[in-house]
């Protein structure tokens, strides 16, 4: 029996990003405290993790903690940090079993010492591992990365141009997404990475988080295949007869 290509494998699809939206509402519907579906979300994440891995994906980028999600209730924004913590090294066995490399985007400032230990624990742990690579948006804001890498930028005297800033972003040697998720049925950026994802697909998905499964992934991935890439070009790259693309 021949082995099976895996279905992201060489298919262009590289790189998939998640805003893991509807972990509240999912425990509010069930009568239960926002504490509840946080945890279950963490399921879902290694649920979804396994299912890209297997899928072939490359980048596998998680919106984990935003920075505006420091405004929630401080008990709230607690737990989730705990969570981190807690659940980072906890999964070292999983992560060594699928050769993932666990990595973060986003700012380390405001960060707990007790966080940043396990960040940079893990990422040593994995940082040989050639499988998927996991990408923990934690602390992240998209403008907050633009503003952190232009600062630099500026820093180095170095000119202005789009491949100079996209040197001082987080992750620079990781390509954009080509594909961003959002569940919850919600239908905003949310300042997700703003500059990676210029020329990103979108899928929306109605499903709550703590709900979604390998099955939604290859769903979504399934979608993708289905869409034809332009980056401003027309279809089919058809040229109008000054020589410009068809818009």
């Amino acid at each position: 029996m021949t082995e099976q290509t895996p279905p992201c494998a060489g298919s262009g699809l590289r790189h998939i990003g998640v805003i893991m939206d509807g972990n509240g509402r999912w425990a509010e519907k069930r009568g239960l405290l926002r504490t509840q579906g946080h945890l279950e979300g963490i399921q879902a994440a290694k649920r979804v993790v396994k299912a890209a891995s297997d899928l072939g994906l490359s980048y596998l980028t998680l919106y984990t903690f935003s920075t505006e999600n420091w405004k929630r209730a401080a008990g709230e924004v607690g737990f989730v940090m705990g969570l981190v913590k807690k659940h980072l090294r906890a999964e070292l066995d999983f992560y060594r079993e699928n050769r993932i490399r666990v990595r973060h985007a986003g700012s380390r400032e405001g960060l707990s010492p007790e966080i940043l230990d396990e960040l940079d624990g893990v990422f040593n742990d994995t940082k040989d591992f050639a499988g998927l690579q996991v990408i923990i948006a934690l602390n992240y804001g998209g403008r907050d990365e633009i503003v952190r890498a232009v600062k630099k930028l500026a820093a180095a005297k170095e000119d202005i141009t789009e491949e100079s800033i996209g040197r001082y972003l987080d992750n620079p040697d990781v390509p954009g997404p080509d594909l961003v998720i959002r569940t919850a049925g919600e239908f905003r950026i949310s300042n997700f990475l703003l500059w990676e994802s210029a020329y990103a697909e979108y899928y929306i998905s109605g499903k709550l988080w703590p709900d979604w499964s390998g099955e939604d992934l290859a769903l979504a991935v399934q979608d993708y295949h289905n869409r034809e890439r332009r980056f401003g070009a027309a279809p089919g790259g058809e040229k109008m007869e000054d020589g410009g693309s068809r818009k």
